[in-house]
């Protein structure tokens, strides 16, 4: 039996790096970035594509055939910076992000062009299902809330409110895709929009402080879990939500005992069952930093 074809944009980085294994084992993968030089290392298979291209027969191709499209590609401008570090904290906690340069809005709304190219292209290929890379930044404005014991949780039901162009973007992105699931083109195409949390190892020296470093044990993923939700979110035959509509938007976290974002609906559409729990990966730091010091 002939694999199924996905694309993966964003090949070369850092999400990607972590779920190409996965994808390799299961499907014919197509993949797309600007560059072949990878966060893991060289990809020579890589077939060189800018998104930002709005002529879309110039890679028209390579999407022929899809079964699914995953999008992870994503512009980056550093003279321009639109996301706000720290988001967790109140405002005279972390003074330094305010005010915000307007200027990061440019890049973000790229990104937002890029998501409807790959959507457009879905349509016209008749490709059935995309996946889209969303983040938690989706949601920020809830952030100092939740931490601060004003909320205990959200999902993806919550509505999107970020007070930063990066989270505004990837909120952009989930309504977008949901306009082109509702089938008001002519079909319906499929989309999983993955809020993905923190996917590399949590420790204190990267977090910066014990509050950034507690935030992120809730929001960490592992590769496996990355991969296998994508993978999931691939291959799951029915999307619909309650209104028949092809559309989800789940969390990308492992099952971490700190989590803060719900997990149900990757676990009851998707049957996503993560394997790792940050409590457990990380227990040596944890037990350091936060355990013992509780109990002096």
């Amino acid at each position: 039996m002939a694999r199924k074809k996905v694309v993966l944009t964003g090949a070369a980085g850092t999400i990607s790096s972590q779920i190409l294994p996965a994808l390799r084992e299961r499907f014919d993968v197509t993949l797309l970035d600007r560059t072949r030089d990878g966060r893991a290392g060289r990809l020579d298979d890589v077939v060189l594509v800018d998104l930002a291209d709005p002529n879309l027969d110039a890679y028209r191709a390579h999407f022929k055939g899809a079964a699914a499209i995953v999008h992870n590609a994503y512009a980056i401008d550093a003279d321009h910076p639109s996301d706000r570090m720290g988001q967790w904290l109140p405002h005279e906690r972390n003074p330094s992000p305010y005010p915000m340069s307007l200027d990061g809005f440019a890049v973000e709304r790229l990104n937002v062009d890029m998501v409807y190219r790959v959507l457009r292209l879905a349509v016209e290929e008749r490709i059935p299902r995309v996946v889209i890379a969303s983040s938690n930044h989706a949601a920020d404005w809830y952030e100092t809330r939740l931490h601060d014991g004003r909320l205990h949780a959200i999902g993806p039901e919550t509505y999107p409110l970020s007070d930063n162009f990066y989270g505004w973007a990837k909120a952009s992105y989930e309504l977008l895709a949901f306009t082109f699931a509702s089938g008001i083109f002519g079909r319906a195409v499929e989309t999983v929009c993955v809020r993905i949390g923190a996917p590399r190892p949590i420790t204190v020296e990267i977090e910066g402080d014990l509050v950034g470093y507690r935030r992120n044990l809730g929001a960490y993923v592992s590769p496996r879990d990355l991969a296998q939700l994508y993978v999931r979110a691939i291959e799951t035959p029915d999307i619909r939500n309650a209104h028949g509509v092809p559309w989800l938007v789940v969390y990308g976290i492992s099952g971490n005992a700190r989590a803060y974002w719900s997990l149900d609906s990757a676990r009851n559409m998707l049957g996503y069952a993560p394997e790792d729990d940050s409590e457990v990966v990380f227990a040596d730091d944890i037990r350091r930093l936060l355990i013992e010091p509780a109990r002096r």
